[in-house]
């Protein structure tokens, strides 16, 4: 593939260089190196899905996300039945215990973010995603014995120390899902063509949604079903220990059949400068503006979507056919909006510039929240509004992740990568904060206004930068 030049100025003195995880895959990194893999060739006249539903390496990668999403999803759900049943006392709130894992489970997105991608441009990408997700799968499958062993254990305080191991696997669990994160999409442009980026993209924020889906409505049923097939071990938990964590080793090993084609690794040359290269990669979003765009607008969307789902619940409370608790309905009506713009932009979007795309979402998205907010307090006129949201906001989303896999350089993409998961993490969790506080002095009609002016202005900077370096 050929990437525009405009990086290459933002490059330090010392050479980009990758080093090798042998340690933990050598096989991996030798099958790459030996037979390097392009992406297949696809006929002219073929648009949508078909490209790459026929490429068998994305196949291979679009298979290991879906395992991998589905056991990060249902991670969460298992830690929740794990306090459930061992920790919470009878009549005592569960929320606090949820809280610190949740903390757990955040506090490595917004530290080893950008740290992750810089490593990602010096490693085998396969090797990086390929152990991260077998490493995850066996802490996981260890969780119970651990949890076993250190049963009768004193207290450490007021907290159980199996409490406190929980959560520090949490914490790694994160901290190995921060590499997997950049890897990942680092590789999708080395096994895809770059017309049909916007397609395989559509795809993965499809199985993105399904996951949520499956994760959060649908992972406590599976978990006890798990339960259920493997109760005859008389082991407390082994279903949804198995189920977890053979999620994750699953992916894993379906990833050992990727081949990505990734230059040549030289182990000789020096480990890599992290702080030298995280502004590496911060001068290089300065430098290139389609890209520097595309990153605002989906750490804007990416935070409108964190208070929304603070928001969702004070809607429910406000509705009369509807109980906070079921909150989970509106943010549903939003995932199924997000499907069907993905779908859409999968068949038809190769047709407009990610640009225009961005642009006519953002006036969709904003017009929606503002539907929005004169409609709160009624249920299925909100689903509508919502279910608009998420269709317009996949016309955001998934164009401007498409642009800044096109444009950036394969050996900046881990660290441009790794600099928008930092800064979406933490988009997403000053909202938590803002959109509850801000709903109690001025009213959800007003947020939601808001909102909406948030989106168009994300829109118009990043039309202004399409049509002024065009």
């Amino acid at each position: 593939m050929n990437f525009p030049p405009s990086g290459q100025s933002s490059l330090p003195d010392h050479p980009p260089t990758e080093t090798t995880l042998e340690t933990i895959a050598p096989e991996t990194s030798a099958i790459d190196h030996q037979q390097p893999s392009l992406p297949q060739p696809e006929h002219p006249s073929e648009q949508g899905f078909l490209p790459v539903l026929r490429n068998r390496n994305f196949l291979t990668l679009w298979g290991g996300q879906v395992f991998s999403q589905i056991a990060d999803k249902i991670y969460l759900v298992l830690m929740i039945a794990l306090v459930d049943g061992r920790f919470q006392e009878e009549g005592q709130a569960i929320s606090g215990w949820v809280s610190s894992i949740m903390v757990a489970f955040t506090i490595p997105a917004v530290l080893f973010g950008s740290v992750a991608g810089v490593y990602v441009d010096r490693w085998s990408k396969k090797g990086v995603m390929v152990a991260t997700n077998l490493l995850r799968g066996a802490l996981v499958f260890a969780l119970l014995p651990v949890l076993g062993l250190v049963k009768h254990w004193q207290d450490w305080g007021d907290t159980p120390v199996g409490f406190v191991l929980m959560l520090g696997m949490t914490f790694l669990v994160s901290t190995l899902t921060q590499f997997f994160a950049p890897a990942e999409q680092s590789v999708l442009p080395l096994v895809v063509e770059k017309k049909s980026l916007l397609s395989a993209n559509s795809l993965y924020t499809t199985t993105m949604m399904a996951s949520v889906i499956i994760g959060f409505a649908v992972g406590e049923p599976l978990l006890a079903l798990a339960d259920h097939l493997l109760s005859g071990l008389k082991v407390a938990d082994l279903g949804k220990d198995v189920l977890v964590g053979g999620g994750y080793t699953v992916a894993g090993l379906i990833l050992l059949l990727l081949r990505t084609g990734e230059k040549e690794i030289d182990p000789t040359i020096e480990q890599p400068h992290v702080f030298e290269d995280i502004k590496d990669g911060l001068r290089y979003l300065g430098k290139s503006p389609h890209v520097r765009g595309a990153l605002l607008q989906l750490v804007i969307l990416f935070s409108i979507f964190a208070a929304l789902s603070v928001l969702a619940v004070r809607m429910a409370e406000v509705m009369p056919e509807l109980k906070s608790s079921q909150f989970g309905f509106l943010l549903a009506a939003g995932g199924v909006g997000m499907a069907v713009g993905a779908a859409f932009l999968g068949n038809f979007g190769q047709r407009l510039k990610n640009a225009h795309l961005g642009t006519i979402g953002s006036i969709g998205m904003s017009s929606a929240l503002v539907g929005l907010a004169f409609v709160r307090l009624h249920l299925w006129p909100s689903l509508s509004m919502i279910a608009l949201v998420g269709l317009f906001a996949a016309l955001i989303a998934i164009p401007m992740q498409t642009t800044i896999q096109q444009e950036t350089p394969e050996d900046m993409r881990g660290k441009v990568f790794g600099l928008q998961n930092n800064a979406v993490n933490i988009a997403l969790s000053l909202p938590l904060v803002l959109a509850g506080v801000g709903e109690s002095l001025l009213g959800l009609k007003v947020v939601f206004l808001i909102l909406a002016g948030l989106v168009i202005a994300g829109g118009s900077l990043t039309w202004y930068i399409s049509r002024n370096e065009d």
